[in-house]
């Protein structure tokens, strides 16, 4: 791929949207940590310093894809609501259908989860503050609308909803570390199995993170006195 000087804002706007296509395909091949600006800019077909005149460094590009994605996941997510739970079924099945939506969810999305991961200890360095700062003022943006869907079927976290939905993004990031062991602790399971014990399955370990995190947030029936 290759370009010339983007001399108008729709060539620059083009040029921006083939680094973030670029960008996006790398991350389908390899971890975040693997993603460089030197390949990145090999990819494209622009030199490095050019790519820097569309994004400052890899770390906004990638912080620019991590919103992307999670637009999309959310998108998605409130259709996977509507078809898998019954907003008039007891609370304690509704929170499980939650818990359980999202473990699949997130887990078929590994790219997410991994840009989840590498948020807060990579991506918001080596940018600038106008940069960081316009990705959280999105980010909230993005919290507000996944409170609002969880609040839809599980009103009774009231203002909890908002910790729980951060915190599942956070587990998400964490966990998806511990899913996709490199290759050497792959042949390190496979040469003691005892030791594989320290793998998670993502879909399970957020499930049963996600049941956990709502069993400690949701209010709890008080019993009667006698």
């Amino acid at each position: 791929m290759t370009f010339q000087r983007a001399r108008t804002e729709e060539q620059r706007e083009i040029r921006r949207r083939a680094i973030l296509d670029v960008a996006s395909a790398m991350l389908d091949e390899m971890p975040v940590a693997a993603v460089t600006l030197n390949e990145l800019s090999r990819r494209v077909g622009l030199a490095k310093p050019n790519v820097l005149r569309y994004f400052e460094s890899r770390e906004a590009v990638l912080l620019e894809l991590l919103d992307h994605f999670l637009r999309e996941w959310l998108t998605e997510l409130t259709g996977e609501f509507a078809a898998g739970i019954d907003e008039h079924l007891p609370m304690a099945e509704r929170a499980a259908a939650v818990a359980e939506i999202l473990g699949r969810s997130l887990s078929s999305r590994v790219v997410l989860c991994d840009l989840f991961g590498a948020q807060g200890g990579v991506l918001e360095h080596n940018v600038s503050v106008e940069v960081v700062a316009r990705y959280k003022r999105a980010s909230l943006d993005r919290l507000t609308t996944m409170t609002d869907l969880i609040q839809q079927y599980l009103p009774e976290l009231g203002e909890n909803a908002t910790l729980f939905s951060l915190q599942t993004m956070v587990l998400a990031g964490a966990l998806s570390a511990y899913s996709t062991p490199p290759p050497s602790l792959q042949a390190a399971y496979q040469a003691e199995p005892e030791l594989a014990r320290f793998h998670l399955e993502l879909r399970d370990s957020l499930k049963l993170a996600l049941t956990a995190t709502l069993l400690g947030v949701l209010p709890r029936s008080i019993p009667a006195s006698p």
